[in-house]
């Protein structure tokens, strides 16, 4: 009896074992084919462009800095504000000057009083020298006492000038007219000297500094017409490059370029990220692979794309990527011409998946 009730129960197991399997392959066959769109690889063999990342700045910019020690002892401007050229911008104390200042003019004054006098007993002993009432000693030493008491009364005026320079430095004014950018200061600190303590740009033109390779930067040209691609706006504006580093000993085997921005009606602002792209000779013999970038499928440091198979499924290729160009990616191996990619899917897509094609 026992051995009949195992038997049953064995059976039983199987059975339910069975009817499990049947019903996953049942889902899995029945599951509804995602919808998703295919585009065609086609290689890029038109002019072909190197792109390289860089940064909007305005193109007239200044950072305002003193050569004193002091205290600020008033701001007179704020962040956003718009200024004019000569603008008074921060005060900084200055009670070191004014004492220097005083010390100067009261030199100016002895040295005033000293030569005038010196000036009227010049002349005096001049006339006697013609009427034969002085000596030629007399005479020599007059001259000598002039000549000291103007040099002396030079001096003093030279070191007014000094002074005044100084005082340039205590009160920070526009450069250019423009807008303030960055304070860094504010009323009671300590300003030392060299350190930025107020940056000015003056909007409406701008232009873009970027970094590029050794090995492409003898493809650009000064003068070079481009396409800048800004992305925090979603548009493309035209430059010139204007500047090309013939070293790159100080940035790290990087070669700096610069380039002006045309004139636009664009909301762009100093610090935005932009690609910048070169055109350069025709490649007859190079293809280039374009992808979207919306395309390309990261898993950890793995890229990939979802391909068609030919039983309609998905497969997950894996690639391996090269330069971007603005929102598209030059592909290097795991895609060929002409193949089949999804772009776009109604549905999570995963390796194997069931995909109907729109």
């Amino acid at each position: 009896m026992k051995i009949i009730n195992t038997v049953a129960a064995l059976t039983l197991t199987v059975m339910i074992a069975s009817c499990g399997k049947e019903d996953k392959k049942v889902v899995a066959d029945n599951a509804p084919a995602i919808q998703v769109t295919v585009a065609q690889v086609k290689a890029n063999e038109s002019n072909a462009f190197l792109s390289a990342s860089g940064k909007v700045q305005a193109t007239n910019s200044a950072d305002l800095s003193t050569r004193m020690m002091g205290f600020v002892n008033k701001v007179h401007v704020n962040v956003g504000d718009k200024v004019n050229k000569g603008q008074l911008l921060i005060t900084i104390n200055n009670t070191d000057l004014q004492a220097k200042k005083a010390q100067v003019n009261a030199s100016i004054t002895e040295a005033t009083a000293a030569f005038n006098n010196a000036e009227k007993d010049y002349n005096r002993f001049k006339s006697l020298f013609a009427n034969n009432s002085a000596s030629q000693k007399e005479m020599d030493d007059m001259t000598a006492h002039f000549e000291m008491a103007k040099a002396r009364l030079s001096a003093a005026k030279e070191m007014e000038n000094e002074v005044n320079a100084q005082f340039a430095y205590s009160n920070l004014r526009a450069p250019f007219d423009g807008v303030v950018t960055l304070k860094t200061v504010k009323e009671g600190d300590m300003a030392n000297p060299g350190q930025p303590l107020i940056s000015v740009e003056s909007p409406g033109t701008f232009e873009v500094i970027t970094m590029v390779p050794e090995t492409e930067i003898s493809k650009i040209k000064k003068g070079t017409v481009v396409d800048v691609l800004v992305k925090s706006i979603d548009g493309t504006l035209k430059g010139k490059v204007t500047e090309v580093s013939a070293s790159a000993k100080h940035t790290g085997g990087q070669y700096l370029v610069k380039i002006d921005l045309d004139k636009t009606d664009a909301n762009i602002l100093s610090g935005m990220f932009a690609t910048v792209q070169f055109p350069v000779e025709k490649q007859t013999k190079a293809q280039i692979v374009l992808v979207p970038l919306d395309a390309i499928v990261t898993n950890g440091q793995l890229t990939g794309i979802y391909t068609v198979s030919q039983s309609n499924t998905a497969i997950l290729r894996w690639v391996r990527l090269g330069r971007t160009f603005g929102n598209q990616v030059e592909v290097l191996s795991g895609l060929s011409a002409d193949e089949g990619y999804i772009i776009s899917a109604e549905g999570r897509l995963f390796n194997g998946a069931k995909v109907s094609v729109q």
